[in-house]
């Protein structure tokens, strides 16, 4: 990591970034963010965890511009002062970088906030890769992975090859790509709850593609998706691993794969 990575090029001072752990994390899946601060921290950053709220993508994508506001507002107050804002979900990421300009669009007087909070607002793998300039991790992954592309880290925010490419410097690692990698999982957010028979047909192909791979684990950045898909894989009978890729890549991988039943002698 070099210093010059700070804003201002302030030499000789770790980076000061805020974790943003998400809901999903938060509430379902928190070895994750354990993980991305791990990752964080190894590459030579100072991480904090402010108190935090939703995103507001929930009440964005349902038309609730107001809730979304009242949100967003909040978020913008939490993450103030800090020299980079990075979130393991490319989803959320893209919540604050794309779509909170466009919310708050016709108000200036919250408007430059606005643009300089999504202006440092990054998703994991492509802060450590494109910011940070992390070429290696220093873990190991014995077995052969495919990852799946989330919709709002790809397109929203361009994550595609950073994962890839630090998932290719980690020992033991075969990444196997997926067919139609880049396609939706179904998952959706509220999608997969009000067009449940699609949002169905979609995780069908997905898992289909998964399984054809012949990969042990399935790796994705968005917990959503992860979660979509290995509910799908474990009520099919597929003994695949389901990890998020921050995991992997900073070698936690004690707590069971996602929808995979925990040893109860380890509660």
């Amino acid at each position: 990591m070099s210093v010059s990575a700070v804003p201002g090029g302030d030499r000789g001072r770790k980076p000061r970034v805020a974790l943003f752990v998400t809901c999903l994390v938060d509430l379902i899946r928190p070895s994750v963010g354990f993980a991305a601060v791990k990752l964080l921290e190894d590459a030579g950053c100072t991480v904090d965890v402010p108190v935090q709220t939703c995103c507001g993508q929930p009440a964005f994508n349902s038309g609730d511009r107001g809730t979304a506001r009242d949100l967003a507002e909040q978020v913008i107050e939490a993450f103030r002062g800090y020299d980079y804002v990075v979130a393991p979900s490319g989803s959320c990421a893209g919540m604050i970088k794309a779509h909170y300009p466009e919310l708050f669009a016709d108000d200036p007087n919250w408007l430059p906030r606005v643009n300089a909070l999504a202006a440092r607002t990054y998703e994991l793998t492509s802060f450590l890769v494109d910011v940070l300039g992390v070429t290696k991790v220093d873990a190991s992954y014995e077995g052969t992975v495919t990852y799946h592309d989330s919709c709002s880290g790809l397109r929203e925010l361009g994550v595609r090859s950073q994962p890839r490419r630090l998932l290719a410097s980690m020992e033991g690692v075969t990444l196997v790509e997926l067919n139609e990698s880049d396609v939706c999982c179904g998952f959706g957010g509220t999608f997969a709850v009000k067009y449940s028979d699609i949002s169905g047909a979609i995780v069908d192909a997905k898992t289909k593609h998964v399984s054809e791979t012949g990969a042990s684990t399935l790796l994705a950045g968005d917990l959503g998706c992860l979660m979509n898909m290995a509910g799908r894989l474990s009520r099919e009978g597929k003994e695949i691993e389901v990890r998020h890729v921050a995991e992997v890549l900073a070698g936690m991988t004690d707590d069971p794969p996602i929808a995979a039943a925990r040893d109860p002698r380890r509660s």
